[in-house]
């Protein structure tokens, strides 16, 4: 999901001086493809850049090992990536670019480097990036796109200006969308190792025949809300964009809302409008992508009881999530329900995460508990 990227998150110096970012810079970072094929394309994001974003040239390469947030290619691997025959682009602000069709086998799960060299650097500290990487990039001076090694970089956990991959995949294919927070994001998970609970359901579709064909598209964001701006757009306005315009997308699972509660006022006033927004939310969502065929599955919030932010005294915004867990069940407006909540409620205490799914802030989960999210998505549902 791309964002505007904040003061703590850009790139550190001297990749951003005096009003650029990346000037005469490489920029080598690892996603996961979640779908396997023999032609790929990129896509680089602009959306929140405040000058044209010139990549003078790009990459792609499979990481050494395989492995995630490694600064290293296995030689041999790497090819150039082109745009209308092009090796650099100009994405204009608040665009996009996708790249070339590329000759490049890429087997479901594997981990991808892309590389880019920018020789002018983007004339502006607006960016667009991805702070919740959770898979750590590398930056060098100078033109280092075809390096296998990258001596001497300086490690950043975030990603920049890659939006997406995008793999030729056979008939039969399709992907889910998954909208959601930090929850999502997989703040609570183990950088480099690819353990959110969507890369966890992804390992467990692709273990079955009936399954294996389902691409994920992780599109959430930590902090992010469904009815207001907070870190990237909301749920609402960024909806066309991170999910309907997507390639491929059939199912939509929508695992958000809790950044709206815990951060509206704990009255009783507020609270209930915020519910009230909430539903009539999740009734929009459900009415924009069933008009592009996709099925909508809509996932309860889970426990936050203990959390210092959002757990108030009162018990109002615990009462908001049992109000929207309940709609989310039992009125019929999404295909199907996903029951995050009982997964990972300790039954002892309905409105508290279970001990071993606790990161320790009583919101966020363990790489454990992030397993009991993907394990509660019924396999059916994504046939």
């Amino acid at each position: 999901m791309p964002q505007l990227t904040e003061p703590g998150n850009m790139p550190p110096p001297p990749f951003t001086q005096d009003g650029r970012v990346l000037d005469d810079s490489t920029l080598r970072q690892t996603v996961r493809a979640t779908v396997g094929g023999d032609r790929m394309r990129l896509r680089l994001s602009n959306a929140f850049g405040g000058a044209p974003l010139p990549v003078t040239a790009v990459s792609v390469a499979l990481p050494l090992d395989g492995r995630a947030g490694t600064a290293a290619t296995e030689p041999g691997t790497a090819r150039p990536v082109t745009f209308h025959g092009r090796a650099s682009t100009s994405v204009p602000v608040g665009a996009q670019a996708v790249s070339d069709r590329l000759p490049f086998e890429v087997r479901a799960g594997t981990n991808l480097t892309v590389t880019m060299y920018l020789a002018e650097g983007q004339a502006s500290d607006a960016i667009t990036s991805h702070p919740g990487s959770r898979t750590t990039s590398y930056l060098l001076a100078g033109n280092h796109v075809t390096d296998g090694e990258l001596p001497g970089a300086t490690p950043t956990d975030h990603w920049y200006f890659l939006s997406g991959v995008e793999v030729e995949a056979p008939a039969g294919t399709d992907a889910v969308a998954v909208v959601g927070d930090s929850l999502t994001d997989g703040r609570g998970s183990t950088t480099n190792m690819n353990n959110r609970w969507p890369d966890q359901l992804f390992d467990r579709l692709r273990s079955r025949p009936a399954t294996a064909g389902t691409a994920v598209l992780n599109q959430a964001a930590g902090g992010n809300r469904v009815l207001n701006d907070g870190l990237g757009p909301n749920l609402l306005a960024r909806l066309d964009r991170d999910v309907l315009a997507q390639s491929g997308v059939e199912r939509l699972i929508v695992f958000e809302g809790v950044n709206d509660i815990g951060t509206a006022p704990a009255t009783p006033a507020a609270q209930k409008d915020t519910a009230d927004q909430l539903l009539a939310a999740y009734d929009q969502i459900v009415t924009r992508a069933h008009a592009q065929g996709i099925r909508v599955y809509g996932a309860t919030l889970t426990p936050f009881g203990g959390n210092e932010l959002y757990d108030d005294a009162d018990r109002l915004r615990e009462a908001t999530r049992q109000r929207v867990n309940a709609w989310i069940r039992d009125s019929g407006t999404f295909d199907a329900v996903i029951d995050f909540d009982a997964a990972t409620r300790d039954p002892a205490a309905p409105d508290r995460l279970l001990a071993a799914a606790d990161s320790g802030d009583h919101l966020h989960l363990t790489p454990h508990g992030y397993r009991l999210l993907a394990d509660a998505v019924p396999a059916r549902l994504l046939r």
